[in-house]
């Protein structure tokens, strides 16, 4: 619901704040008080085509803003327009692409009359719709589809072609046969071939630096001698006896990592054969993760998903006869509630179209009529059309002429379609209509008001005593300019308001009598006397 509605500097519109309540607000005012413009706002708050010409004469830019709420969700929604430039978009008061207006308003508003807003002229939202009247069940039909699809795309997926099949296999095979010829012992096998070939490499240099190593400290090195100089220096004095038993235990250690090193040198041996393997076996690994992963943990993954996928395309025959039964049986199920779909579906059109029609026959639209075209396997494409008057072929809704033919359309169409976003927008709907027939406008108008929220830009005071909140545009002098002002009307100020639509005159007694009648008569669920 659209609660709160801020223009500025918009045509003749100085600056205008409205706060909205659900029910029908009718939107009055004389000829050029820029009633309409209350229209345009919202049009453009909700993603409408942006024109400099729109800016107030003397004003750098025009600026329109919405709060919205629905259900304990609320929105807030600007648009700038400037004199010069290209227009803005915030929502929430962050920047948005005017395409993002767009998207969101279809959600919130449906505007009905000269704006291109109204969703029902979608071919999707016709269809829904027509689904909706007619309790149309259409979620088999999107499952089955759905599951058509992919078996269809396993079927293809199998490898349909029968040489790229035999040529993928044989690839596979010799995938599966290089690594596995390779024996990878594990995805850290060349961490391990890298320390033994650091070990083979420098076999010499390894073995003399232990040996030099030993000789340090050995029984003659002097690593031994300053032990057993320190041992002899505090033999026999008490203060040191800690230390002396501590020295004794160093001694043993460092005779044993001489042994340690000793027998390590003599274990290292040259070996220029076990270093030539140890290069092969590195550079067969390397091009193994060349052509199958960066690391022997990935070329082992590449393994399984390729024996896998062999696997299936070895198995294929019995998985595609397996497939091609499957997609066969949801083909023909498929097929049978396409028809019962598209049956349903030819059932509720030519209902809703009587619906609608008798709605337009209130609504001064005498002789006309709305023709519901259903067409398609399964009826998918919908088509509301429109005879404006008796004897004319119906033409699709987008192309009906009058702005008050298809406003009044619009109308009964909601009337009959009662889903649809919460805040329904009527413009030029009592175009060209009068007596009783713009009495029959006010109460459609209010009886879509229960489960919308309604607002209708009006000159007919038949149409706005149906209305919960009563909203005047009026044009004033400011500065030497003209500029348009809007006000809620209390229930004197609006007898004062219906009385000047109901004769050019806001003090005539007469007038006034009748707009209190007027009044009197929606209020009491009877149609008022013209």
């Amino acid at each position: 619901m659209l609660t709160e509605l801020v223009v500025r500097d918009l045509g003749v519109i100085d600056e205008l704040a409205l706060e909205l309540g659900p029910g029908l607000t009718a939107v009055t005012g004389e000829t050029g008080a820029g009633k309409t413009l209350v229209v345009g706002a919202i049009d453009l708050l909700t993603g409408g085509r942006a024109d400099a010409a729109l800016v107030r004469p003397g004003a750098e830019r025009a600026e329109i803003e919405g709060r919205f709420v629905v259900g304990d969700d609320e929105r807030v929604v600007r648009r700038v327009v400037p004199s010069r430039g290209r227009s803005r978009a915030y929502v929430d008061g962050h920047l948005a692409p005017v395409a993002a207006l767009g998207e969101l308003g279809r959600d919130l508003v449906d505007l009905h009359g000269q704006h291109a807003h109204q969703s029902l002229l979608a071919a999707p939202v016709q269809r829904a719709a027509l689904d909706r009247f007619g309790a149309v069940d259409t979620g088999p039909l999107a499952s089955l589809a759905g599951r058509l699809r992919a078996a269809e795309a396993d079927l293809a997926g199998l490898g349909g072609d029968a040489v790229a099949r035999a040529r993928e296999i044989d690839l596979l095979r010799h995938q599966c046969r290089e690594i596995d010829g390779a024996a990878i012992s594990g995805p850290d096998e060349d961490e391990r071939l890298d320390e033994a070939e650091t070990v083979l490499a420098d076999a010499a240099a390894h073995r003399d630096a232990a040996r030099e190593a030993a000789e340090l400290l050995g029984a003659d090195g002097p690593a031994a001698d300053g032990i057993g100089r320190a041992q002899g220096l505090l033999a026999g004095r008490p203060p040191f006896a800690g230390l002396r038993d501590r020295l004794a235990g160093v001694a043993a250690e460092v005779a044993d990592l001489a042994a340690d090193a000793r027998a390590r040198a003599e274990a290292i041996e040259d070996d220029p054969a076990a270093l030539d393997e140890l290069r092969a076996r590195r550079q067969l690994l390397a091009e193994l993760r060349r052509k199958y992963g960066p690391g022997l943990g990935e070329v082992l993954e590449y393994r399984a998903a390729a024996a896998a996928r062999l696997a299936e395309l070895e198995a294929h025959d019995q998985r595609a006869a397996a497939l091609e039964d499957q997609r066969s049986d949801l083909a023909a199920r498929l097929a049978a509630e396409q028809a019962r779909v598209l049956q349903s579906r030819r059932e509720a059109a030519p209902r809703l179209g009587r619906a609608v029609t008798e709605h337009l026959g209130a609504l001064a639209m005498a002789g006309a009529f709305l023709d519901v075209t259903v067409e398609g396997t399964a009826g998918e494409q919908v088509r509301f059309r429109l005879a404006a008057n008796a004897g004319h072929d119906p033409l699709p809704l987008a192309r009906v002429a009058s702005g008050g033919e298809l406003a009044r359309t619009m109308l009964a169409l909601r009337l009959v379609l009662t889903a649809g976003p919460d805040t329904l927008v009527f413009d030029e709907v009592d175009a060209g209509v009068g007596g009783t027939a713009a009495h029959a406008v006010g109460r459609s108008l209010a009886a879509l008001s229960r489960s919308h929220q309604v607002l209708v830009v009006t000159h007919l005071a038949q149409v706005a005593v149906h209305a919960d909140q009563h909203v005047l545009v009026a044009k004033s002098e400011r500065a030497g300019a003209t500029v348009s002002l809007a006000r809620d009307l209390d229930p004197a100020a609006r007898v004062v308001e219906l009385s000047r639509m109901l004769s050019g005159s806001p003090d005539s007694d007469s007038a006034r009598r009748h707009a209190e009648e007027l009044l009197a008569g929606a209020r009491g669920g009877h149609r008022p006397e013209s």
